[in-house]
């Protein structure tokens, strides 16, 4: 569960904060609303390596839309966390 300060809070005890994230994401307000999120590098790193490329399937190839229906996934689990185009045995 993350915890929630005002901007002008972590300004005062950024230290505090900071020590803070480690543990758990700390949503960072301004004007009430939140803004930021102050995290552990490691969170980060982790968070960063889901990014998914994201493409529109009105922009796909005939040849590509007929690729992903016929796509079929292994039962081995290691293909889920593969780079796109690898297969985990690659």
């Amino acid at each position: 569960m993350a915890s929630t300060v005002t901007a002008a809070e972590v300004s005062k005890n950024f230290g505090a904060y900071q020590d803070a994230a480690v543990r758990e994401p700390v949503v960072i307000t301004k004007n009430g609303r939140p803004r930021t999120v102050l995290m552990a590098y490691e969170d980060f790193v982790r968070l960063s390596k889901r990014d998914r490329r994201v493409q529109r399937t009105v922009d796909l190839s005939d040849a590509e839309i007929e690729a992903v229906e016929t796509a079929e996934l292994t039962p081995d689990p290691a293909q889920l966390t593969a780079p796109a185009g690898k297969h985990a045995a690659d």
